[in-house]
């Protein structure tokens, strides 16, 4: 067992993130976050369905972080920004509501809607 040691895989999932990271266009670290985002929360899930409560509480970190990323790369105050900057805030606090009544259908209802959003950002619906 590695106690108090990082993982390897982790360890390579850092590096593999760090690399995708750097010197990523605005429109990549968005497509990243997304990414971030929606894996966490799946993760969240799938470590509340099998007792993980330290992964469990990672990933919901990992998920609320990512919003907040997303979150200041938005800049002006038009209508669709101020959308986003909504949407952002009210999935970030129904996340971290989670953290304290876990529920994986509105975590797993978060994670749709984020892979959705994400697939029209980026064209790819």
């Amino acid at each position: 067992m590695l106690s108090g040691r990082v993982h390897p895989a982790e360890a390579y999932r850092q590096v593999e993130f760090d690399a995708r990271v750097h010197g990523a266009s605005p429109q990549e670290l968005a497509s990243i976050c997304f990414e971030q985002l929606t894996g966490a929360l799946g993760t969240a899930i799938h470590a509340q369905e099998t007792g993980d409560p330290v992964l469990r509480s990672r990933s919901l970190s990992r998920a609320v972080s990512s919003l907040l990323a997303l979150e200041m790369g938005l800049s002006g105050d038009d209508p669709v920004v101020m959308a986003m900057r909504d949407l952002y805030g009210r999935a970030r606090s129904s996340i971290l509501s989670c953290a304290v009544q876990f529920d994986a259908d509105r975590l797993d209802h978060i994670r749709r809607d984020f892979i959705d959003i994400h697939a029209a950002l980026s064209g790819s619906n």
